[in-house]
């Protein structure tokens, strides 16, 4: 895997994005990575199943807290609606109290969360979902720039081992929600609560190997509005928010449409688990792939149309070929949010212009992917069917696969430059 920087290239020249770690860094490099790299992917399997685990259960909630329909919808953004809020928190957090430190404190609030949103009425619901959705907004932005520091010359390989982490957690959360309500009782509130348990083992973890006054600060860092002013980073987060709309609308639907179509409510869990777990592979392969190329553009628009493709499966196609939409369906999307990652890392020339571009792509891109939930959610209600949501995701893919296409051309956010140099 050839992630080692190239020479900078002359000033106004289209060459490939080089990776510059700063110096005394990069644990990554010596015997000490491989625990850091554990802990990483431990974290990372958290990152999506307290928002996965929901889907299966999600008119068990809604019967026994007898929400409205428009409750509902805004429930089901949350998760998206919370990455893009927390997103531009997590720069100012780190350069205050050190990257560490703020991961720390990302995972505490998703374990808090976790736990608080199985307890209590629809408040307890909402206010427990809000919290552990903010830590993994954080997480989000702070994992990119953190690996790139810390794993200077293995970015493709940590990114994909990342996103396969968080794509397995969604996997097993997706197939584990039904079952395990079904092991308590037939009680949703358990089968929510129950994921605070490995965010809590993820946080004992990492504080175990934090030390008072450890951390690196992100000083120096430039503004986080400095970014806002490049075509290639809107391009970023436009791709960002596309393709993090149509994920969460599978996540949030995926189940309650195939159960209108008469599968039962643990097949459409596991079709959803399935979906998550081809994610899995997807997300390890694809940043493999697409560092090796000049540009990112041809796998970019590929796995866009691949996507379609896969929705269109399961929403129009017959139920005997559902696995296999939902594999293609989930390799496609595995690829999608592998390659967004990747585009961050490739996009930026340092672990501080990754951190602002990042903060950035995915401050704006989650808040654009809130409305997807919302808006489709809305379009079935009230439209008594399917086929206008599919119609949306058809819009959707295909703003998808523009701004993806811009995204993937070889340049950096700044032209050669670092951002704000």
């Amino acid at each position: 895997m050839n992630d080692v920087p190239s020479p900078p290239a002359a000033p106004h020249t289209v060459g490939r994005s080089p990776v510059e770690p700063l110096p005394g860094h990069g644990r990554g490099d010596s015997g000490g990575g491989i625990v850091l790299g554990a802990s990483l992917i431990l974290i990372a399997l958290n990152l999506r199943a307290a928002a996965a685990g929901v889907g299966p259960l999600l008119r068990e909630i809604v019967h026994a807290l007898h929400l409205s329909a428009p409750s509902v919808s805004v429930f089901a953004s949350l998760p998206t609606l919370l990455f893009g809020a927390a997103a531009p928190v997590a720069p100012l957090l780190a350069r205050r109290i050190g990257t560490e430190w703020a991961l720390l404190t990302a995972l505490v609030l998703l374990t808090v969360g976790c736990a608080v949103r199985g307890f209590g009425a629809a408040p307890a619901l909402f206010a427990g979902q809000i919290t552990a959705m903010a830590g993994i907004g954080l997480l989000n932005v702070l994992l990119p720039g953190f690996v790139k520091r810390e794993f200077p010359h293995r970015v493709g390989l940590m990114t994909g081992l990342y996103t396969t982490a968080f794509c397995l957690g969604a996997a097993g959360a997706a197939a584990l929600a039904v079952p395990l309500a079904g092991w308590f009782g037939g009680s949703w509130r358990p089968a929510l609560s129950g994921w605070a348990l490995p965010a809590a083992v993820a946080t004992m973890v990492w504080a175990l190997q934090l030390r008072p006054g450890q951390g690196t600060s992100l000083r120096g860092a430039p503004h986080f509005a400095g970014v806002w002013r490049d075509a290639i980073a809107w391009q970023l987060l436009l791709f960002m928010g596309l393709q993090s709309a149509l994920a969460y609308i599978v996540f949030s639907w995926l189940p309650a449409m195939l159960q209108d179509r008469g599968l039962s409510s643990v097949d459409a869990g596991f079709v959803l688990s399935l979906s998550a777990g081809a994610q899995g592979v997807a997300c390890l392969a694809a940043p493999a792939v697409a560092i090796r190329g000049r540009d990112q553009r041809a796998v970019t628009v590929g796995s866009v149309g691949l996507s379609l493709l896969g929705l269109a499966g399961c929403f129009l196609f017959p139920l005997s070929g559902i696995w296999l939409w939902a594999v293609l369906l989930g390799l496609s999307q595995g690829a999608l949010i592998a390659l967004a990652l990747t585009l961050i890392v490739l996009r930026s020339g340092s672990p501080q212009a990754t951190a602002s571009l990042s903060g950035m792509a995915q401050c704006g891109g989650y808040l654009l992917a809130s409305a997807g939930p919302i808006v489709a959610g809305l379009l079935h209600e009230g439209l008594g069917g399917w086929y206008p949501v599919f119609l949306f995701c058809v819009a959707l893919c295909a703003a998808a696969a523009t701004a993806g296409y811009g995204a993937s051309r070889d340049r950096l956010v700044g032209g050669r430059r670092h951002i704000g140099g």
